[in-house]
Parts: structure tokens; sequence; C-alpha cells
């Protein structure tokens, strides 16, 4: 027997191009478009989680000086097209 969750109904108002193509990706995968938004919505809650975390993470190494010097960075990302790129920075 499955559990009940509960549920709550959230209005938004979208424009009309992007309510038609959650209409379109309703019916090509034969889904509700109220099964869509959920995906979509969880979809970007998680990701934006996890922008967060990652955020917080970098923080942390800033606080306790984990830090790549920005020229050291520079030089690499330059050195990426020649013919003896650098070794990743760390």
């Amino acid at each position: 027997m499955m559990a009940t969750v509960k549920t709550r109904s959230v209005t938004a108002h979208v424009p009309v191009q992007l309510a038609e193509k959650v209409d379109l990706m309703a019916e090509r995968l034969e889904r509700s478009k109220n099964w869509i938004v959920k995906q979509a919505l969880s979809a970007w809650i998680d990701q934006e989680e996890e922008r967060s975390r990652l955020t917080r993470e970098a923080l942390a190494d800033v606080d306790v000086g984990r830090v790549i010097d920005h020229h050291a960075v520079q030089a690499w990302a330059d050195s990426l097209s020649t013919e003896t790129p650098l070794p990743v920075p760390r």
C-alpha cells in the first residue's frame, strides 16, 4: 500500500509560449501537465540546492585559504590553446 503524500496547489502565471510547451510535452510524454510541472519544479529546486551547497563549500574553502591565484589560473587557461599547455594549477 502506498502512503498518501499531502499536496498543495501553487498557482503561477507563465508566458503563453511556456504554457504551450508544457502542453506539448505533456502530450508527447502522455503525462499530465501537473506531472510535467512537478518534474520541472523538482529538478530546478534540486539544481538550486546543489548550487547553494557548492557555493557554501567554496566560501568555506576561501575562509581557510584554499584558493588558487587568479594569474595562475589565467596563465593555465591561456596555455590550453598552445602546443604545450601548463599543468592544472593547484
